[in-house]
């Protein structure tokens, strides 16, 4: 089959994802069944990858999705915890001390606590807790997704303390001898020096369009959620936006470059958050007028509002029935984030590399190599799962927050039913990107030997990116980063999209005559922005704010931030 009519093939699974999403509005649960079905014909019928070999990464995909799906339980939980206990009306009173500002609170919660949770875990982590912190501060759940999807975008290639560097660009370019070759012809001698240059590119990059990040995102709120319809309305809040940016942007930037890559969010992302928290208690760079609000509740259309809603602390008391005016006592600022606190600390502490407890933790692993006797493996860490911390801290929130038994027991069963919704979408999402992704991998039995191809083609994603790189030519800087966020789309993280393009973008710089570190860069950028459009990490963010069905409207809302972050990060890297 010729290779542009083959590209034309393998794209027709994630066509299908976006008309039943975007075009038809499909809910994920109906739409993924169906991709699922569309891409295994493909890998059987045009691939011919062996029946093992597509049962095999559809067993990978399900292991991966049950720890997505235990994530999501344990955020849920959590909040519901809190809500039973008061602390989330204290946290929404908390923030509407320091700024009733809706504006001034997206970019504190989203963009700067949302930085530092992506540094300290990844891997959805800052939608699990600032979407449900969002709503629980009185957010259109919609406006909290979109809000969670959005800033998934300049953080996420140093997430998880490096990872997608570290792990994603590290093992996808290997051993491989151009790389090796390149490598000692520019006096790099070491591996971890090729990724810390890399890893600079990726931060100065990420930093120029980052520094619109808060912006737009407070431009979105105000245009699609605001009484008024309006980007001016978001727009006025230009200096305060900016600023908080670069208190992101500027420690991120010179962690990247003095300690390597796995500190730029974590440190970014908890500066920022100290600093602007100091400003805009200070009243310094806020405009003049009014605070901004969504408007009343009421006026909100339908499908704003999730299962998950913002009011209902005070109507469950610690006897667990209806409350009277004085058996109901909240508890103070300090006690009602302590649990976020908690988990924050427990993230870094189990992920810093110099401490045992991560490893302790991951000891404990349910691992299956070599599925039905494959190249291919899945494995889980129950233990090391942010999902584990969120249910510990749970636990430790239900006595000293004083929660009733009752009120405790229906947390547990309210967080069980949003659970059971986002399995669907779930349990058909992550094993069809699996498919997707070993359609080309050494066929059953070889993986020892390293034999070609399976039917002689590459896999669907490299098909897709070869014929993109066929027709870019000198041009190939603007495609990188859209190449990168296909990874992502498809993939659902940065580190794998990492892993399957890092070497084709490596030898794509070196075939146009451009530096291989900067198109890699903008592999990794890219690859970071695509988490906004990642089609398993809106349906785990619908589920965490009850939109389970209205995924297609969040990446509609979605989409266009990241097709404008990947082409400005092409342009940047032409000009680099």
């Amino acid at each position: 089959m010729p290779p542009s009519l083959l590209a034309v093939v393998a794209a027709l699974p994630v066509l299908v994802v976006g008309v039943l999403l975007l075009g038809w509005r499909w809910p994920a649960s109906r739409a993924m069944p169906v991709a699922y079905v569309t891409v295994v014909a493909l890998a059987l019928g045009v691939w011919s990858v062996p029946v093992r070999q597509v049962l095999a990464a559809s067993i990978s995909g399900l292991v991966t999705a049950v720890g997505l799906l235990y994530i999501i339980f344990g955020a849920i939980l959590l909040l519901r915890t809190l809500e039973a206990g008061g602390a989330l009306e204290t946290m929404r009173r908390s923030f509407t001390q320091i700024s009733p500002d809706r504006r001034v609170q997206v970019i504190l919660v989203a963009w700067l606590f949302g930085s530092f949770l992506e540094g300290s875990s990844g891997f959805g982590t800052p939608a699990a807790v600032c979407v449900p912190l969002l709503v629980g501060l009185g957010f259109p759940a919609m406006a909290a997704v979109t809000a969670g999807m959005i800033i998934q975008s300049t953080p996420v290639s140093f997430g998880a303390l490096g990872t997608p560097i570290l792990v994603g660009v590290g093992s996808g370019l290997g051993e491989i001898p151009e790389v090796v070759a390149w490598s000692t012809a520019a006096g790099i001698d070491e591996p971890r020096e090729l990724l810390r240059q890399i890893g600079v590119r990726v931060a100065v990059l990420h930093a120029a369009i980052g520094t619109f990040v808060p912006l737009v995102l407070c431009m979105v709120m105000t245009r699609v959620f605001g009484p008024e319809r309006s980007w001016r309305v978001g727009l006025r809040m230009w200096p305060l936006a900016i600023f908080a940016a670069l208190a992101m942007t500027v420690p991120y930037v010179l962690t990247a470059w003095l300690l390597g890559p796995e500190f730029p969010s974590l440190f970014g992302g908890a500066i920022g958050l100290g600093t602007v928290v100091w400003v805009v208690r200070r009243g310094w760079f806020l405009p003049t007028g009014p605070a901004w609000d969504f408007g009343p509740a009421a006026d909100w259309p339908a499908s704003w509002s999730g299962r998950l809603s913002a009011g209902g602390p005070e109507r469950e008391s610690r006897s667990g029935s209806e409350p009277t005016s004085g058996n109901f006592v909240r508890p103070g600022v300090v006690a009602a984030w302590v649990p976020y606190l908690v988990v924050a600390l427990l993230l870094v502490l189990t992920r810093l590399p110099g401490l045992p407890i991560g490893g302790w933790l991951r000891m404990v692993e349910v691992r299956w190599d070599g599925i039905l006797g494959t190249s291919i493996s899945a494995s889980l860490q129950p233990l090391y799962l942010p999902g584990t911390i969120f249910i510990l801290t749970s636990l430790i929130a239900w006595p000293t927050h004083r929660v009733a038994g009752t009120a405790y027991w229906r947390a547990w069963r309210r967080s069980g039913g949003t659970l059971a919704a986002a399995s669907v979408a779930l349990l058909f999402a992550v094993p069809m990107v699996q498919v997707f992704v070993h359609s080309g991998t050494a066929p059953v039995g070889a993986a020892e030997g390293g034999a070609a191809d399976i039917g002689g083609y590459p896999s669907m994603p490299e098909s897709l990116a070869a014929a993109a790189a066929d027709g870019a030519g000198g041009a190939w800087p603007l495609m990188a980063p859209l190449i990168g966020g296909f990874g992502a789309f498809v993939a659902g993280s940065n580190t794998i999209s990492n892993m399957l393009f890092s070497a084709f973008q490596f030898q794509a710089g070196l075939a146009i005559g451009a530096d291989p570190r900067w198109i890699v860069a903008l592999q990794a950028v890219g690859g970071a922005a695509g988490n906004m459009i990642c089609v398993h990490n809106v349906v785990a963010a619908c589920a965490v704010a009850g939109l389970l069905g209205r995924e297609g409207l969040i990446l509609r809302l979605t989409i266009l931030p990241f097709l404008g972050y990947a082409l400005l990060a092409g342009l940047l890297g032409l000009l680099a």
